[in-house]
């Protein structure tokens, strides 16, 4: 059983996601809440989807990131003739000896960014599925580990736009958390103008992949009450039970909100995670998990109410002492 967290772990802790928080802002001007949803997966060792339309900076944001963090990082711009092979990586002869060497490809990082995931059909996709989940990769039958950290940072366009596939539901299941990304406020806008007009800022490393290795360390000793994990697992059964939804949040799920609201307790400061932080992170880690009848599909903002029903018709019970 791991140790409690100390108070100056905690503010150790603090102190160094601000400065990745800070040094993201110096390139990515927008909404705050998406730069913490990025850190919220990163200690607890969760990957990101983030959802908007061409030109709201989902690239720019993640590419600012994952520079920020000092890790190794590889970029794939998924599109239509994309092949399972060119993310994983495989096996080339050697003409002059006659044998075979493995040609890794670019899923062999620390972070991975994946541009528009959703311009590759399903086939190239499911390429991630197994990495994402088991921090590894299957090549011609020989399995390699990733390095540690590994964490994949996608973006993509709305399903409704063209050229777009639909993710599979295995692989969304395997995204911490989605955060849509809209337009920016006008005084955001101009600001952007501001400091990216002459020379675009470029984020620098303000960590190491050590120093990720520990501060997803901390997150993991966070305490968490017996109660809130029932809390957590009513939330995930009430959207299994409504009547809108055909496949409600899995065992994962449940997981993954447990993950991600001791990860929030630690940065906002606390070495407990609260009813709060559960609430805090519901939204992004459940919505985009759930499929719902045909006739709901449409409406984007269907799966987040969904969440916000359970939210609001599942009371959070202390256990007695």
């Amino acid at each position: 059983m791991s140790s409690p967290l100390q108070v100056n772990d905690v503010e150790f802790t603090h102190g160094r996601l601000d400065a990745v928080r800070r040094e993201v802002s110096r390139v990515y001007i927008g909404d705050a809440t998406a730069v913490d949803a990025l850190l919220v997966a990163l200690l607890a060792r969760g990957h990101v989807l983030l959802e908007g339309v061409p030109g709201v900076a989902k690239t720019t944001l993640v590419k600012a990131f994952a520079t920020a963090l000092g890790c190794s990082v590889r970029r794939v711009q998924f599109t239509p003739d994309l092949l399972p092979a060119d993310v994983t990586g495989t096996y080339v002869l050697n003409p002059k000896d006659g044998t075979f060497s493995l040609r890794a490809g670019p899923i062999f990082t620390n972070v991975l960014l994946a541009d528009e995931i959703n311009r590759a059909p399903a086939k190239t996709q499911s390429a991630l599925l197994e990495a994402m989940q088991e921090h590894q990769a299957t090549i011609e039958g020989d399995r390699f580990a990733l390095p540690n950290p590994f964490l994949v940072l996608a973006t993509q366009n709305p399903i409704d736009l063209e050229g777009t596939y639909p993710l599979p539901e295995a692989q969304i299941d395997r995204f911490l958390v989605c955060v849509p990304m809209g337009y920016p406020s006008a005084r955001d806008e101009v600001a952007m103008l501001r400091a990216h007009g002459v020379d675009a800022p470029e984020a620098r490393g303000v960590l190491t992949a050590e120093e990720v290795l520990g501060l997803q360390a901390m997150a993991s000793r966070v305490h968490v009450e017996d109660d809130l994990m029932d809390y957590a697992v009513g939330l995930s059964h009430h959207t299994r039970q409504n009547q809108r939804v055909t496949l409600g949040a899995s065992p994962r799920a449940s997981l993954a909100l447990l993950r991600a609201a001791k990860a929030h307790a630690l940065i906002v400061g606390r070495s407990y995670a609260t009813p709060d932080d559960v609430r805090a992170m519901a939204v992004p880690v459940l919505s985009h998990r759930l499929v719902l009848l045909p006739e709901y599909e449409g409406d984007r903002s269907a799966r987040a109410a969904v969440v916000e029903e359970a939210l609001a018709r599942v009371a959070y019970r202390r256990a007695p002492k």
